[in-house]
C-alpha cells in the first residue's frame, strides 16, 4: 500500500500497487511522483520502489477522460487531479480577492464592537461635545467583548482550513491553495497558519515597525515570485488549484 502527493500537494491513499500503475497509466502520477509506503515515514519518488520501476503485467485500463475520485485519507474529499503538472502562481487579482473577502469577514466580526463605538461617539456629538480619545477608549474597551465569540470563531474556521487544506476562506471560493515551495506538498498547520499568518502578526502589533513591515509585506508581491514577505518567512507559495489547460493556456 502506498500513499502519493497529488499536484495540488495534498496526500492521497493508503491505495494498492495496482492503483498507483492505473494513475500512472491515466497520466495523472508519473516516476517521479513523490511516495511514500504505508509504515514508512521517508518519501521518495514513485521510480525508487521496485514495483514501478519494471513493468509487473498490464496496468487496469482507464479511460483518460473519466476523473479519478480521491481515495480515502483525502481532505474533504477532494478530486484526484493530474499529478506532475506544473503548478501556476496565482495571480495578483486573485491575491487581492482572496485577501479582500478575508478582510470583509474580519471586518463583520468586528461590527458588534464598532457600533458600540459609534453609539458613544453619536452620543457626544448630539451633547455638543468633541469626542475623545479616551471616550472611544473607554467604549471599545466596554464592547469589544461583544465582537470576540464572532473573532474567535472566524479565526478557528480558519485554522482548520488553512491546516487541512492549504486555504482559507477567501482562497477556497477562489481556487487558491497554499504549498510548500521545497516539494509543493501540503503547507498544513505550521506553515500555512503559524509561520504564515501567526508570525507576521505579531510583528504587525508592534507600533511603527508593524506598519512599515506591512506595507513591505504588501509591496514583495509585486516581485517575479508573487510571494510577500510572509511566504519567504513560511517557505510558501500560493498556486491555482485549477489551472487552465494547456491548450488553452496564454491565450
Amino acid at each position: 500500500m502506498f500513499i502519493i502527493i497529488g499536484g495540488d500537494g495534498k496526500e492521497y491513499g493508503p491505495v494498492a500497487a495496482d492503483q498507483v500503475r492505473a494513475w500512472i497509466q491515466a497520466g495523472r502520477a508519473n516516476l517521479e511522483t513523490k511516495a511514500k509506503a504505508v509504515g514508512s515515514e521517508e518519501w521518495r519518488q514513485l521510480g525508487d520502489f521496485a514495483e514501478f520501476s519494471t513493468p509487473a503485467g498490464p496496468p487496469p485500463v482507464i479511460d483518460p477522460a473519466t476523473p479519478v475520485t480521491a481515495m480515502p485519507g483525502s481532505a474533504f474529499g477532494a478530486a484526484m487531479p493530474a499529478v506532475g503538472t506544473t503548478l501556476e502562481n496565482a495571480s495578483l487579482g486573485m491575491r487581492f480577492g482572496a485577501a479582500l473577502i478575508d478582510g470583509i469577514l474580519k471586518s463583520l466580526c468586528w461590527l458588534p464592537a464598532a457600533t458600540g463605538v459609534w453609539r458613544a461617539v453619536a452620543e457626544d456629538v448630539m451633547a455638543g461635545q468633541q469626542p475623545s480619545v479616551a471616550t472611544l477608549t473607554t467604549a471599545m474597551s466596554g464592547v469589544i467583548l461583544k465582537s470576540l465569540p464572532f473573532l474567535i470563531g472566524l479565526a478557528a474556521l480558519q485554522c482548520v482550513l488553512l491546516s487541512l487544506r492549504g486555504q482559507s476562506v477567501g482562497k477556497l471560493l477562489l481556487g487558491l491553495r497554499i504549498v510548500r515551495c521545497v516539494d509543493h506538498t501540503q503547507a498544513g498547520f505550521l506553515h500555512a497558519f503559524l509561520l504564515r499568518g501567526g508570525i507576521p502578526w505579531m510583528i504587525e502589533q508592534i507600533p511603527l515597525l508593524g506598519g512599515l513591515f506591512w506595507l513591505v509585506d504588501v509591496c514583495f508581491i509585486f516581485g517575479d515570485e508573487r510571494r510577500c514577505v510572509h511566504d519567504y518567512i513560511a517557505g510558501t507559495r500560493v498556486v491555482n488549484v485549477n489551472p487552465a489547460p494547456a491548450s488553452t493556456a496564454g491565450r
